[in-house]
């Protein structure tokens, strides 16, 4: 309405001529007055089709261009809400509850949490357990050494001095037969015992298992210091008297092919030469027992 009380006519003859078509309309009012949203443009838009007569270009113009201030405007708001200016400050509160809820994030990422993944073995034949560990072999038991029983109707320490006569033997690398010889010199010479001397009193000084009274004879094989054999206490010493005795049996020639009597008279110079050979059968069993 004017100011002389007529009504302004947008469509007459008589309009002001400095009024254009691109001032606000009602529609336009209308589209400005609706809240910024999407839904007031839709309902612009909606008007202006359903009043084409009311609509002329300039008033859908502006419109359209309101309903885009509107749509732009709306997209600032989020964009505000979801960052914060540059000099926008969080209060202490809002940090402390912040610092809080990281706390208790970090406390419960650092609880140890037992793997439900299924171990996959390694591809590379290296990694493999069976393969970098390899199981030791399990150690060898020591053989226990096998007993020696007597044989030949011989005792328990007849049959421990034949043993060292064998072992001396084999120490020297005197083959089966030089030990059959001394072991059958032994049975005759002192039964395989131990003497010692009544003569010679320094030999009951050494370990012994009986004393005899030939002259100055001691030991297995009653060997004589006199005659060159040793000292008393080394001549009372089993594994010295043995070695005394086979280092000379081996000097003989062809001493392996005598009947074992000639090849132990030929060592020990015997007043009974022949008595060597009847222990020929008994010693044989003994070497074997004690060899195996």
């Amino acid at each position: 309405m004017r100011d002389d009380g007529t009504l302004d006519d947008q469509h007459g003859l008589d309009s002001s001529p400095d009024r254009s078509d691109d001032t606000p309309s009602t529609v336009q009012s209308t589209a400005s007055m609706e809240p910024c949203t999407s839904r007031g443009f839709l309902r612009t838009r909606f008007e202006a089709l359903m009043n084409p007569l009311a609509a002329r270009p300039g008033r859908t113009k502006m419109a359209v261009a309101t309903g885009a201030v509107c749509c732009l405007g709306l997209v600032g708001g989020f964009t505000q809400i979801g960052g914060r200016p540059a000099g926008d400050t969080p209060s202490p509160a809002a940090s402390a509850e912040v610092a809080q809820r990281a706390d208790v994030d970090a406390a419960s990422r650092g609880l140890t949490r037992e793997s439900t993944a299924p171990a996959t073995p390694s591809a590379s034949p290296s990694a493999s357990p069976s393969a970098s560990v390899k199981p030791k072999p399990k150690p060898k038991a020591k053989p226990k050494p096998r007993r020696i029983v007597p044989v030949a109707g011989l005792d328990q320490t007849q049959m421990n001095n034949a043993k060292k006569i064998v072992q001396a033997g084999r120490e020297m690398g005197v083959p089966r037969r030089g030990l059959v010889i001394a072991v059958a010199t032994a049975m005759q010479e002192s039964t395989l015992l131990n003497y010692a001397s009544g003569v010679l009193p320094e030999s009951q000084d050494y370990p012994h298992q009986a004393i005899g009274w030939d002259h100055d004879s001691v030991g297995l094989f009653q060997q004589r210091p006199s005659s060159g054999w040793g000292t008393v206490e080394e001549l009372m010493d089993p594994e010295y008297a043995t070695k005394a005795f086979l280092s000379v049996l081996v000097q003989i020639p062809g001493w392996q092919d005598l009947p074992l009597s000639v090849a132990a008279q030929a060592v020990q110079v015997s007043a009974f030469p022949d008595a060597y050979a009847q222990h020929e059968w008994r010693a044989t069993a003994v070497v074997n027992e004690i060899l195996g």
